[in-house]
């Protein structure tokens, strides 16, 4: 069986001497190092070797997702040659890609379907896989974005995110989903929409066990009330903070207790459900547009879904606001904002979280819980949007450190991108540029 599927490729036991190697060269580095602090050559080296066996594990993915495929369209012959029923055909294999992969049968049955999706579908997404340019989870993620799809719209997809690598460098694992996820809804809204209704048949509540004595309480639910749950949640546990009348509890701790409290009976609501923000183009509101629109903290939302939403809450009690966004005509980048609300603290915080909309650190997905300053207010930074940057509270205190700085720079292709480099403390640098806003479907260049 490994001769006929592995031919003049590498052999088992080839890989598992490479792999010897590999684990006795850093065993070895580490034993001599004993522990002193190297040189900065030494940490540089260090990280781009980080970085080439992240790609290596990628490109082995990819690998595994070719073979397994081949494994099953084996089997699936082999059976059909013997004259077992079609019905038997797929028996097993995903059971044997588990186990192989020393996972569970369910596991290995998602496995199989991502193989199968990436070397039938997908190939550019196999392709960057194989390089090491993409890794094996956002794969599954741009997999499982696109599975309401057709083919056709599928490998459509596949081309627009996954045939140029430049695409998806440097986004994190939400945005790689949602950009797919807003494809799909461009693409075949229909399909999404039942995909949609689907997956409302499903909401339920699981509980599982966690270290420390300590449970997992999740709630399954249509999206925007478990937004507006949380951010309710959230809203109110500020207001607690903010008080003095947390009695030493985080904000998060004041979530749970405010969670277990309303569910059981212990306490009464503090006051209506908190806005929940939508963010689409006038076409998409008003014009029947397909384009999706965007919830802060969430992402991409079918745009007769968004529709839908507006229009339930006009209808209700509820008080809709509209608040007006100006963008870059040809890149959809946030340029001003019309602010409306004076509860908020300043309207340039606002653009500067529905432009950036999560951490720029490249690949954190993390909400932005800092405003910073590109260049450092202390050595004569301004506090403007184009010098502004939102960051979570993790990334802003790395950023802090030794040897690390950010700069404004242009975009390569010209464009007005609010592109930031970051320059690492071994000297890596990483590029990071905005998500674009929702524009129009039909829109002309200005100029």
């Amino acid at each position: 069986m490994d001769q006929h599927l592995c031919g003049d490729e590498l052999s088992p036991n080839d890989i598992r001497r490479f792999l010897t190697r590999i684990a006795a060269l850093v065993v070895d580095e580490v034993v001599q190092d004993g522990g002193a602090a190297g040189t900065t050559d030494d940490a540089a080296t260090a990280i781009d070797t980080i970085t080439a066996l992240e790609e290596l594990k990628a490109a082995a993915a990819g690998a595994q997702a070719v073979l397994t495929t081949r494994v099953a369209d084996t089997i699936r012959h082999q059976r059909r040659d013997a004259g077992i029923p079609a019905a038997r055909w797929n028996t097993g294999i995903a059971t044997q890609i588990g186990l192989a992969r020393r996972d569970s049968p369910q596991r290995g049955t998602t496995h199989l379907g991502l193989a199968r999706a990436l070397t039938t579908e997908m190939p550019h997404t196999l392709g960057q896989l194989r390089r090491g340019e993409l890794s094996e989870w956002r794969a599954t993620l741009l997999v499982r974005e696109t599975a309401c799809l057709t083919a056709e719209d599928r490998r459509l997809v596949d081309t627009r995110l996954c045939a140029d690598p430049a695409a998806l460098a440097g986004q994190g694992d939400s945005t790689v989903a949602a950009m797919a996820a807003r494809l799909a809804a461009e693409l075949d809204a229909a399909a999404v929409a039942r995909r949609k209704a689907r997956a409302a048949q499903q909401r339920r509540v699981t509980v599982r066990p966690a270290p420390e004595f300590m449970g997992h309480l999740g709630a399954l639910l249509p999206m925007d009330r478990a937004v507006c749950v949380w951010a309710t949640l959230r809203r109110d546990a500020d207001t607690i903070v903010a008080t003095g009348d947390a009695d030493g509890r985080t904000r998060d701790q004041v979530m749970a207790d405010l969670l277990v409290e309303r569910t059981i009976g212990l306490a009464p609501t503090m006051s209506p459900p908190v806005a929940v923000q939508v963010v689409l183009s006038d076409e998409t509101l008003l014009g029947g547009s397909d384009i999706p629109a965007e919830v802060p903290g969430y992402g991409p939302i079918p745009a007769a879904a968004a529709r839908q939403w507006i229009s339930g809450a006009v209808d209700s009690d509820a008080t809709v606001t509209l608040r007006k966004l100006y963008a870059t005509p040809d890149t959809g980048q946030l340029t001003a904002v019309e602010s409306v609300a004076r509860c908020f603290p300043t309207g340039l915080a606002r653009l500067i979280d529905l432009r950036d909309r999560t951490c720029r650190t490249p690949w954190c997905d993390a909400p932005i819980r800092h405003h910073d300053h590109i260049t450092p207010h202390e050595d004569g930074g301004p506090t403007t949007a184009d010098n502004g940057l939102g960051l979570c509270a993790a990334c802003n205190h790395a950023k802090q450190g030794d040897g690390w700085t950010t700069t404004r720079t242009e975009n390569p292709d010209g464009t007005d991108v609010h592109t930031v480099e970051f320059r690492t403390p071994t000297g890596h640098t990483y590029r990071s540029t905005p998500p674009p806003q929702p524009l129009p479907m039909h829109h002309r260049k200005a100029g």
